[in-house]
């Protein structure tokens, strides 16, 4: 069988627009691609139209490679130039399901009992890896796959979303004081976010807060009844810490609602590779079921979700040997 090229398969990977929630048609064609390359394919359900994909090279497969098949919108076709794969997705992941598609290849060769898990919603709620995680599996190590500048991730932070809403009183603007500006409290409680003492990690640094979008009133001359902000935590310590933190800031202020969330995690190591740690979440808190976790991907997250998104080809085809060493290593590591 003609061995796959790390490269292409990545272009036709980005070529197939999969934002999240609309991952279908990416699926498909993982599915059949492994199924004509001989792997066992399971498709795991996550909602209407969109399924995991779960290729296993044996019957208890004791490695697992996985990454996210979604992508941010806007879709971006693919266009090689300069030594480089841009697109949509050429990153963040679909380079690195390309790099672990040709390494899973290797490592079955090599008869390691190796799968291969595609999930969905890795932008947004981690839904895929959530399904993913409640089917029985014999993986005793996991190696995520997500842009590291192909260094192993020590750490990653994790990541709570959050929503804080105020109510005003509705009134004619020319006569602020019959009413109560909802906006206006909703901007003075978040001008203090800067002043607040958020917890810190020797290792994984500080927690940081992003007010993601703004949201309120109903006209230019209407007083607003209504403010709602959307923030995003980045979290090195366990999410009750800031909660309990934010929950005194806020007082009676506003109401505040604690929405999806994923742990900070400590990670892996294997020796002779270089490390780094990573301030984005993944899916990894939520697939403890599937071994030992490690996060390693090429590309740089300060390209991911940009308009110029790219993964240099050079460092693509290096990961496929990368990911085929690091499973062995792990393997031999997690059988003692």
């Amino acid at each position: 069988m003609t061995p796959l090229d790390p490269a292409a398969l990545a272009a036709d990977l980005v070529r197939l627009e999969s934002t999240s929630g609309n991952e279908g048609e990416i699926m498909s064609y993982v599915d059949d691609l492994l199924s004509d390359r001989g792997w066992h394919v399971t498709r795991i359900p996550v909602s209407p139209g969109r399924d995991d994909i779960l290729a296993t090279s044996v019957a208890a497969p004791l490695v697992t490679l996985s990454t996210h098949l979604d992508t941010v919108p806007p879709f971006i076709p693919p266009r090689f130039a300069g030594g480089r794969l841009f697109g949509r997705g050429a990153c963040d992941a679909k380079g690195i399901a390309a790099a672990m598609c040709c390494a899973a290849e290797r490592l079955r060769e090599r008869d390691v009992p190796v799968a291969l898990l595609f999930v969905v919603g890795e932008e947004t709620i981690h839904d895929g890896a959530t399904a993913a995680n409640t089917v029985p599996t014999t993986s005793r190590v996991l190696i995520n796959g997500e842009p590291t500048e192909s260094t192993l991730a020590l750490g990653t932070k994790g990541a709570l979303r959050l929503a804080l809403r105020t109510t005003g009183k509705a009134a004619h603007s020319a006569y602020p004081a019959l009413g109560h500006s909802a906006t206006r409290d909703l901007v003075h409680l978040l001008a203090e976010l800067d002043s607040l003492m958020l917890p810190h990690d020797d290792m994984l640094g500080e927690t940081t807060i992003n007010i993601g979008s703004l949201a309120g009133g109903v006209a230019d001359n209407v007083i607003a009844p209504w403010a709602e902000a959307r923030l995003m935590a980045r979290l090195v310590t366990p999410a009750a810490e800031i909660e309990k933190l934010l929950e005194r800031w806020v007082g009676d202020r506003a109401a505040l609602e604690f929405e999806a969330l994923v742990p900070p995690v400590k990670l892996g190591h294997i020796e002779g590779l270089p490390t780094s740690i990573v301030a984005y979440a993944t899916d990894i808190p939520k697939l403890s079921n599937w071994g030992t976790p490690y996060l390693f991907g090429p590309g740089s997250i300060h390209v991911a979700h940009t308009d110029d998104e790219y993964i240099e080809l050079d460092e693509l085809r290096r990961a496929v040997t990368i990911y085929e060493r690091l499973a062995v290593d792990a393997l031999a590591r997690a059988a003692g």
